[in-house]
């Protein structure tokens, strides 16, 4: 049996990897890769629906553009309707002149007509039988001038009718300018007034529990929902004439007081808060809004919704909860 020489040794060789292994290690760190990217996904910040401060905002700015869009729109319709009125005054003057024009050009073409048939011959006899010498040169200066007169009145007919027609010509195109102006400012009110349509529909119905009054479910702006809590906060404390808070309170201080929490400033007279709010219709009225009453505006509340508003009514009654129509309303305003 050959035996190696004692000082030689067989080969090393490296340590062998099954290729099972590889493939489970590739696996493993492709599986803590997508746990990495989950956890990544489920800690990214997801995107909140807008508000209804953002969404007022979006609606403010498509009103800004809409509004000088319909005033222009109004300018451009009446001003259209003026120059239609025109056109249609100036036709009715045309008529008349047309009449007299195709009457004036009947009575030419009999005189030409007669001429024609009967030939001048018997007139040209006529005349050198029953006039006096030098007749007969009068009379066809007369029919010259008869002639002469039927032609300088067609022709004063035609030049008025002309003159009308060259301004009916003139309006007529206006006209057409103006009313492709109105199709346009049109189309576009539309395009706007549908934009606005559609964000005011995706404003978000919240739901508020303030204390002392009872739950509101609207749509509420921050400004608002902060002003609902703090006048809400109060129902119970007195009426106070000039009061504005924090204990005792009158109308325009409470809605004062509820607003300056809400980092709005109102001033302390009803009037004035009328004229620092923004119109609402009463049909677009938000929990939130204040609600005047009586033609001289001498009242003030809260508008919570549901036709329920907080106020401070008078002396002897506290802050309370109470039915927006049992007086008189004035009318809506939003303060922010």
């Amino acid at each position: 049996m050959a035996t190696m020489p004692p000082d030689r040794h067989a080969p090393s060789q490296p340590p062998v990897r099954p290729a099972g292994m590889r493939r489970v290690v590739r696996r493993l760190l492709t599986l803590v890769a997508a746990v990495a990217v989950g956890a990544g996904m489920l800690t990214a910040p997801a995107h909140a629906a807008p508000s209804v401060d953002e969404i007022d905002a979006q609606i403010d700015k498509q009103w800004e553009q809409l509004e000088p869009t319909i005033e222009q729109y109004n300018k451009v319709r009446a001003q259209l309707k003026v120059n239609k009125k025109k056109s249609a005054d100036l036709e009715k003057k045309m008529a008349p002149l047309e009449l007299e024009s195709a009457l004036a050009m009947n009575k030419v073409g009999d005189i030409a007509a007669r001429y024609y048939i009967q030939g001048p011959s018997q007139d040209l006899g006529a005349l050198l039988v029953n006039t006096k010498p030098g007749t007969l040169a009068e009379q066809l200066v007369i029919l010259d001038r008869l002639a002469d007169d039927q032609r300088k009145q067609i022709a004063g007919v035609l030049a008025v009718r002309d003159k009308y027609n060259r301004q009916k010509q003139k309006l007529d195109a206006l006209i057409a300018t103006e009313q492709k102006q109105s199709n346009e400012l049109a189309a576009k009110k539309k395009q706007i007034d549908s934009e606005i349509k559609r964000l005011t529909a995706m404003l978000p119905v919240t739901s508020i529990r303030p204390d002392g009054c009872p739950a509101i479910d609207g749509v509420v702006s921050s400004a608002a929902r902060t002003a609902i809590k703090t006048a809400c906060a109060q129902v119970g404390d007195p009426y106070v004439w000039g009061a504005t808070g924090p204990n005792s309170f009158d109308c325009s201080g409470l809605t004062q007081y509820a607003y300056k929490a809400a980092g709005i400033s109102l001033t302390h007279f009803t009037g004035a808060q009328w004229n620092e709010g923004r119109k609402i219709a009463s049909s677009d009225a938000r929990p939130g809004d204040l609600v005047f009453f009586y033609s001289d505006l001498h009242h003030v509340g809260l508008y919570l919704g549901n036709g329920l508003m907080v106020h401070a009514p008078r002396t002897g009654k506290p802050v309370q909860v109470s039915k927006v129509g049992y007086m008189p309303v004035a009318g809506y305003r939003r303060p922010y």
